[in-house]
């Protein structure tokens, strides 16, 4: 009987001639999947971290560091190389420029509608026209880059967004002006693209850090874009140079996406294109179980594992990089099945803090010139000085998100709960100040707080919901802060009937709700993240 289970033994592990774990020539620990002449770990996928011709870190897709000639740092797709490091630097330059365009224009949109004689209605209803398309093609457009990979949606979010951004530099009616934020509206999604990129060349302990560093350039060019936008505005035709400006810096942005070494990340099953290899439907099932169990970003490894390269990093582009040119009705079927497993999902609470702190942030800004005014009789010129300042410092808290995540150790949960704390704490102390010097305390450390909240709340939805459906949950989020924008200036406008505290004092209320429900769900996630630790 004890030889009988050997050989049972062999068969699931060995080969032809493996012995009680043997590969086909292989060492010790070879199998189904050991090379031709594999090492201590060997495998023809690589093993965990072994190869073909491996040593202890080789691998024909590479392991970590390891390579299809082996040795301890060669590779074939060379992991954490210098191809994934060139993305990296190239996206948070694309998320630079494309900041750093649009906030040219942002500031001249409404002096422009009024100068081809719309009244303040029809301005603010042309206004919200492209907020009321964000908010429904954020979650549509996230969820076709997980279709179709991240280059070609990110590649026609630029384009569009050029078209768009050069027919408003031709506006010279009402109508024409609606027609070109249509365009803008319905796919300026190319940050959220970008992130969803980023999620997935990193591993998850890299995410935030990564997260931030792009977080922090796209706010330097939105500080930095209303300078230039002002300086262009003033010599004649101002609105429509920066117009085109914007246009050609997006068409820019579309011409380094291309050139990007896309190459070097791809993954690729056994030398083919992973899209013939994968069926849409099965890659669909694994992204429904993964989002609808709020499954953490360790169970999409060990999911991709039963079907990928055993041992693959979580760098590259997985196996969700399908062809653009696959039927229409089968882009859209993909689309819709990741929108309902979204909405379906056990994520409800972290979109609901997304969406109450979000109103508690907005509160805090919308009348912030005109109660320093009315508190402090403080001019505008110095109230403009103090908003540059705390947007300042938030573009540099961007850095500070990877330091402080390691001083957790990745507890994101627990970071989530203390920014939101302080956030709260801030809010209400801005409220109650009795001077200036208060207000420009509270800012400093607001505008910390906000910046590592947000990248908390992005990183625990890719950490529940997977990296497999990072475009979707990403986009999500991004309709779900959509809302936030439009009940914000309501709530706002109710609350200054009160007071001139009256908007940042609601805030506290829904900051405390956001506190409140974190400290009953978060003992949730923690039980069920012991549960899959068990099990896995």
């Amino acid at each position: 009987m004890t030889r009988r289970r050997c050989s049972s033994s062999s068969d699931r592990a060995g080969g032809p001639t493996g012995g009680p774990a043997g590969g086909q020539t292989g060492g010790p620990t070879g199998g189904q999947r050991g090379g031709p002449t594999g090492g201590p770990n060997g495998g023809q996928t690589g093993g965990p971290a072994g190869g073909p011709r491996g040593g202890p870190a080789g691998g024909q897709t590479g392991g970590q560091t390891g390579g299809s000639t082996g040795g301890p740092t060669g590779g074939q797709t060379g992991g954490q190389t210098g191809g994934q490091t060139g993305i990296r630097h190239c996206i948070y330059v694309v998320g630079f420029m494309d900041l750093f365009g649009v906030s040219m224009i942002i500031p001249l949109l409404s002096h422009h509608v009024k100068a081809l004689g719309a009244s303040p209605t029809v301005a603010g209803i042309v206004g919200s026209t492209y907020g009321i398309l964000q908010l429904f093609s954020s979650t549509i457009v996230g969820s076709w880059s997980d279709v179709v990979g991240r280059r070609y949606s990110l590649l026609t979010c630029l384009l569009l967004s050029a078209l768009g951004y050069g027919l408003l530099g031709m506006s010279s009616s009402i109508a024409l002006f609606v027609l070109a934020r249509i365009p803008v509206g319905l796919f300026k999604h190319s940050l959220s693209i970008c992130r969803a990129l980023l999620s997935d060349l990193v591993s998850e302990s890299e995410r935030p850090l990564v997260m931030g560093r792009f977080n922090a350039a796209s706010s330097v060019g939105f500080i930095l874009g209303p300078v230039v936008g002002g300086l262009l505005t003033e010599r004649e035709g101002g609105f429509y140079t920066s117009s085109f400006t914007c246009a050609a810096i997006f068409l820019i942005n579309a011409g380094l996406v291309w050139m990007l070494p896309w190459g070097e990340t791809l993954v690729h099953h056994n030398g083919t294109n992973s899209s013939s290899n994968i069926s849409t439907q099965g890659h669909d099932n694994r992204c429904s179980n993964l989002v609808q169990n709020g499954a953490h970003a360790h169970s999409h490894h060990t999911a991709l594992a039963a079907d990928a390269e055993p041992g693959k990093h979580q760098a590259g582009l997985r196996c969700r990089e399908a062809s653009l040119l696959q039927p229409a009705w089968r882009q859209l079927s993909s689309v819709g099945s990741r929108i309902h497993m979204v909405a379906s999902s056990d994520m409800w609470d972290l979109f609901l803090v997304r969406l109450l702190m979000a109103i508690a942030i907005m509160l805090y800004y919308s009348n912030f010139s005109l109660a320093m005014e009315e508190r402090f009789s403080l001019k505008p010129k110095m109230t403009g000085y103090m908003i540059s300042y705390s947007s300042t410092l938030g573009a540099l808290a961007g850095f500070l998100v990877g330091p402080v995540t390691k001083l957790y150790r990745n507890n994101m949960p627990a970071l989530l709960l203390h920014s939101t704390v302080l956030t709260c704490s801030l809010i209400f102390l801005y409220a109650a100040a009795p001077s200036v010097w208060q207000v420009l305390l509270t800012s400093t450390f607001f505008a910390i707080s906000t910046t590592i909240g947000r990248t908390c709340v992005t990183d625990l939805e890719l950490q529940r919901g997977g990296v497999q459906a990072s475009g979707t949950l990403i986009g999500a989020g991004q309709s779900v802060t959509a809302v936030g924008r439009i009940l914000a200036p309501l709530l706002s406008g109710l609350a200054q009937e009160f007071s001139p505290c009256g908007p940042p004092s609601l805030g506290v209320v829904l900051a405390l709700g956001a506190v409140a429900l974190l400290l009953i769900r978060i003992p949730k996630w923690d039980q069920k993240w012991d549960v899959k630790k068990k099990v896995l």
